[in-house]
């Protein structure tokens, strides 16, 4: 039994209200609304999908991290006034986000603005002005990777997801920042418009379709990218692209014309990690990547991925993730209803 989509293709001119402020980043607050706009072009109707505005303390010119200006064209007092419902309520990341968390006039205007929203979105360390304000109280939220211990240590009633791109928790979102909010802006598209809007706008922006959020900030690729020796990287390449093989150091040693001992030890050097260690990692993404976008059942993407039973990858994904396959599916399959809560049932 799965969730019900949410799909609402009715829906025009949506409010979405991305917060920006002085030090904020440039691509945190342009990406994921670029990628909003561009479904215009796509849906085959004269009214836009969205109706897309910057808000900041005032109306006006805003001074990104970059040097660059961004132009908010209202404020919080102007959103609070009219917006008596809004569709989704953004706030990006940025270096100014710190002292945005002591800024009053922006929590007040979060903590009044987010019951009025269908969703909740943060991109990058715009997430710890969502924990400051409240709004992520015993929720699962991610954040760039550089700040995940941090916010992680400063709001101790947040489960912070060190790894994933982007998060779902309910109706809040949170992503690791930059091109990660692009990606979190197409699950809201495709939660919006449906999967062939979404790949359309993909398309469109020259993105790849679709990064599900249990992508890792840390992924078995990057480390793959960063391999220099040809054996090894082949290795690590055929990890990726064979999960469900059985990946032994024997098998992979053999496959590299190495022997064991010295498999291992060149592996360990160019990567930091055991072959074991790495392909645990390797099956552990692709079985979030399958969770998230597929009915499979677990039994099902145990066998897919490599880890033969359910019992074991349920015991990788709780080192890895802090909890089961199950739940992981039930907390951040994309299709997922915003306002359902977790199946009951073995993980």
């Amino acid at each position: 039994m799965t969730q019900k989509p949410d799909i609402q293709t009715e829906a025009r001119n949506r409010k979405v209200r991305m917060v920006a402020y002085p030090g904020v980043h440039h691509l945190d607050v342009i990406g994921p609304l670029e990628i909003l706009a561009t479904t215009q072009f796509f849906i085959g109707d004269a009214d836009l999908p969205y109706d897309l505005k910057i808000v900041a303390a005032q109306a006006g010119p805003v001074k990104a991290s970059s040097g660059l200006t961004i132009t908010a064209e209202t404020s919080f007092t102007d959103v609070i006034k009219t917006d008596d419902k809004i569709d989704t309520l953004m706030v990006a990341g940025g270096h100014g986000s710190s002292s945005q968390l002591k800024n009053p006039k922006l929590l007040e205007f979060m903590q009044t603005m987010a019951p009025r929203a269908r969703r909740i979105v943060s991109i990058c360390t715009g997430a710890l002005i969502l924990a400051e304000a409240g709004l992520l109280k015993d929720k699962r939220a991610s954040t760039h990777w550089f700040w995940c211990p941090i916010m992680e240590n400063e709001y101790p009633d947040v489960t912070v997801d060190h790894e994933a791109i982007y998060v779902r928790d309910g109706n809040v979102w949170s992503s690791a920042g930059v091109t990660s909010g692009m990606d979190l802006a197409l699950a809201l598209v495709e939660m919006d418009w449906g999967h062939k809007i979404a790949l359309e706008v993909a398309r469109f922006s020259v993105m790849y379709m679709m990064r599900p959020g249990g992508q890792s900030q840390f992924s078995a690729h990057l480390v793959a990218q960063r391999a220099e020796d040809p054996a090894i990287n082949d290795a690590l390449s055929f990890i990726l692209e064979n999960p469900a093989d059985p990946l032994t150091v024997t098998s992979l040693a053999a496959r590299a014309m190495m022997s064991e001992r010295t498999f291992a030890r060149r592996f360990k050097d160019e990567t930091g990690v055991t072959p074991a260690a790495y392909v645990e990692t390797a099956r552990v993404q692709a079985a979030r990547v399958i969770l998230e976008t597929t009915d499979h059942t677990i039994d099902q993407v145990a066998l897919e991925t490599g880890f033969q039973s359910a019992e074991r990858m349920r015991r990788a994904f709780h080192r890895h993730v802090g909890i089961s396959a199950g739940e992981y599916r039930d907390r951040f399959r994309m299709t997922a209803d915003p306002g359902a809560r977790p199946r009951a049932g073995p993980s």
